[in-house]
C-alpha cells in the first residue's frame, strides 16, 4: 500500500500543479473583479461596482446574455441534429463513395475558418441573414459539423449492430430505430458534441465581429471587448474582469456537470472490436 502511494504521489503532484496553473487566471479575474482599483467603479473597498458597470453597459448585460444564450442553443441544436443524422448514415449504411465523402467532410477541418468568413458574409447578406443571430448560429454550427460528425460516427460504430438489426426486425424503420434504440446508446457522444458546440459558440469572438453590426445583437464576448475601451480608449480593467467571470462561469458549471459523460464520449469506440 505504501509503495502504491509513493508511485501515485508524482501523479497527484503533477495533476495538482496543472489544476493550479489552469485555475489561477480564473481565480485572479474573480478577485480582481471585486477588489478596489483606480479608474474603475470599485475604487474603495471590496464590492460589486464593476458588475454594476457591466450590467448597465449599452443594451445591458441581460440583452448580451440573451444573445449569447440564443446563439449557443441554436448552434447546439443544429449541430446535434445534422451530426447525428450524418454520423448515423456514415456508420450504419453502406453506399458508393461513403469513405470519400467522409474524408471530404473532415477535410474542412484543414481550412482556417477565418478565411471563410468573408464569403459567408456575402452569402448571408444574399439570404437576408447577415446581422442576424440565426445566421450567426448557422455559421458557428457549420464550423462544428466536421468534428461533430466524426464523433457521432465513432459513437454509432461502438454500438453493436445487432441492436439496430433487432429493432428493424421488430418493425422499426431506420429513423425509429435511431430515435428509440440507438440515441440512448450514444448519449455520451451526444453530450460531448453538444458541449463542444456550446463552448465554441459561447466563446467565439471573430465570427460575430465580422457578421454582426448591430450593437444590440452582439454576444457577450464582443460586448466585453467593446466595454474595455468605452471611455476615450481607457481600459476599464475592473469591468473587463467582471465580464470574464460572467463569461467563464456558465462554461465551468456546464463542464463540471457533464464531465463524466464528456470523458465517456471521448472514449466511445476506443475498445471497439
Amino acid at each position: 500500500m505504501t509503495r502504491n502511494l509513493l508511485l501515485r504521489t508524482p501523479q497527484h503532484v503533477l495533476t495538482g500543479a496543472l489544476a493550479i496553473v489552469f485555475l489561477f487566471p480564473l481565480a485572479w479575474a474573480s478577485v480582481a473583479s471585486v477588489s478596489p482599483q483606480a479608474g474603475t467603479a470599485q475604487t474603495h473597498g471590496w464590492g460589486l461596482g464593476n458588475y454594476q458597470t457591466l450590467a448597465g453597459y449599452q443594451a445591458g448585460i441581460g440583452q448580451y446574455l440573451f444573445n449569447s444564450t440564443l446563439v449557443s442553443v441554436l448552434t447546439v441544436l443544429i449541430t446535434l441534429v445534422v451530426s447525428v443524422l450524418g454520423g448515423y448514415a456514415f456508420a450504419m449504411f453502406t453506399f458508393p463513395g461513403r469513405n470519400i465523402l467522409f474524408l471530404l467532410t473532415l477535410a474542412i477541418l484543414m481550412v482556417p475558418y477565418a478565411t471563410l468568413l468573408i464569403p459567408l458574409y456575402v452569402l448571408l447578406n444574399e439570404l437576408g441573414l447577415q446581422n442576424s443571430l440565426v445566421g450567426l448560429a448557422l455559421v458557428l454550427a457549420m464550423f462544428q459539423l466536421p468534428f461533430a460528425t466524426l464523433m457521432m460516427r465513432v459513437s454509432f460504430e461502438a454500438v453493436p449492430r445487432e441492436l439496430r438489426e433487432a429493432a428493424l426486425i421488430d418493425g422499426c424503420g431506420s429513423l425509429r430505430a435511431l430515435r428509440y434504440v440507438l440515441l440512448p446508446a450514444v448519449k455520451p457522444g451526444l453530450i460531448t458534441v453538444g458541449l463542444f458546440a456550446f463552448l465554441a459558440a459561447w466563446n467565439d469572438f471573430i465570427t460575430p465581429l465580422v457578421l454582426i453590426s448591430d450593437t444590440d445583437k452582439v454576444p457577450l464576448p464582443l460586448a466585453v471587448a467593446n466595454l474595455r475601451g468605452q471611455v476615450m480608449g481607457i481600459v476599464d480593467y475592473g469591468a473587463t474582469e467582471a465580464g470574464v467571470v460572467v463569461l467563464a462561469l456558465p462554461c465551468v458549471l456546464l463542464f463540471l456537470a457533464l464531465q463524466r459523460h464528456y470523458v465517456r464520449g471521448f472514449m466511445s469506440g476506443a475498445l471497439k472490436g
